[in-house]
């Protein structure tokens, strides 16, 4: 069974944010860490291997730095990794992504690829799926329960107020959700044998692709303007005995903020 991961370096849930003067870009602090999402799927990638046998390779398209995402994944217990370094296309928008991923996993033998449903920073969620289908293969989205056997997989998405079972031939495309499982804390072992690995880098011109494609003119989507979130009102704290503090509460929503 081999199984392909995609992994992004995403920042780090806890590094600061602010927007750019220009409005179009954001400064970032530089923590990261790999994608939430990822990271279960790359636990599930384990677990089948664990199972079934095989190999689980990573793939991820980034700048220089991504190579500590893609140690992170073979101190977890990845086979091997590679990196497809390229920052330009790295900031591109999501087809450029899913395009040049797709080309390389074209030059690849699989029999799943998983991937997290989104990456948590543009959480836009789109990749995944536009690599089934420049592959022509199907994709199953948010899910949180995969079983595979004979050739075909059964999987369990998570839908709003409801949940799916689908099934499909392999190879074919999966994106974990929150509830697959619990990503398993890399062993001191892992680590040290992640540092030593080599881990191979190709250049999009090496998929058959040119760096001029990323240019913002060739994107399909355009960055108008970040905009901050909008600040919550202050709370408000009503002192007194709750019967009384209750009747002010009403009077403040019905003649000040008027929503009763």
């Amino acid at each position: 069974m081999n199984i392909l991961v995609l992994v992004k370096q995403v920042p780090d849930p806890e590094a600061l944010v602010e927007i750019a003067a220009s409005g179009r870009d954001l400064n970032i602090e530089p923590k990261f860490s790999i994608n939430l999402f990822d990271e279960f799927a790359l636990e599930e990638a384990l677990r089948i291997k664990e199972k079934h046998g095989g190999k689980v390779k990573v793939i991820s398209l980034g700048g220089p730095k991504t190579i500590e995402a893609l140690r992170t994944a073979i101190a977890m217990g990845a086979d091997e990794a590679v990196l497809i370094e390229d920052e330009a296309f790295a900031a591109s928008d999501g087809y450029n992504t899913a395009l040049v991923l797709s080309k390389a996993l074209e030059k690849e033998v699989f029999d799943v690829i998983l991937t997290g449903r989104q990456a948590i920073d543009a959480d836009r969620g789109e990749v995944p799926q536009m690599i089934a289908q420049f592959l022509g293969l199907p994709h199953v989205g948010v899910v949180v329960k995969l079983d595979i056997s004979d050739g075909k997989a059964t999987a369990e998405s998570s839908l709003e107020g409801a949940k799916e079972i689908i099934e499909v031939g392999l190879p074919a495309v999966f994106t974990a959700q929150k509830g697959l499982n619990e990503p398993r804390v890399p062993l001191i072992t892992g680590v040290m044998k992640a540092m030593k690995v080599q881990i191979p880098k190709v250049s999009v011109e090496d998929l058959g692709l040119t760096r001029d494609m990323a240019v913002p003119e060739s994107s399909k989507t355009r960055i108008v303007r970040y905009l901050p979130p909008k600040k919550r009102p202050a709370v408000q704290l009503i002192p007194g005995e709750p019967r009384e503090a209750a009747a002010e509460a009403v009077r403040l929503l019905a003649d000040v903020e008027r929503v009763i």
